[in-house]
């Protein structure tokens, strides 16, 4: 383990554990071992990540979150976040990297994953996460 990884404060990543595109990006970016200590939450799963979410009005349903110590971050600015601290191993990680390196391209991007990832739920049939709702 490196220093830097040693200082690098618990993460934890709440993402839609029954998105097929989810699911594989958190596979694909191999955010343990890039990242080191990242807990990984499914968002459809009752937990504290989930309520705590809930209770600061973050919507799940329009994109994962990531706890960096005690701050969350949402949507492009959390997939903004992991690919600022992704190693750049393999392929998929290094055009992740890059793709999402800038916090502006990473913003005028997201609402198309996002829209991707809606439009994928529809034809699975999927509901919403509906963390919000009560």
């Amino acid at each position: 383990m490196t220093p830097q990884e040693r200082s690098r404060p618990p993460m934890t990543l709440v993402y839609d554990g029954q998105c097929p595109m989810c699911r594989q990006f958190v596979r694909l970016h191999r955010l343990r071992r890039d990242v080191g200590d990242l807990e990984l939450i499914d968002a459809r799963q009752e937990s504290t990540a989930r309520r705590e979410l809930s209770t600061l009005g973050i919507d799940l349903d329009d994109g994962f979150a990531l706890r960096i110590g005690e701050h969350w971050v949402h949507g492009s600015e959390a997939l903004h976040h992991l690919a600022l601290m992704s190693t750049g191993s393999g392929l998929f990680n290094r055009l992740m990297a890059r793709l999402f390196a800038s916090p502006r391209r990473t913003a005028r991007l997201y609402p198309w994953l996002r829209a991707g990832r809606a439009m994928l739920l529809r034809l699975l049939r999927r509901g919403p996460i509906d963390n919000l709702r009560r």
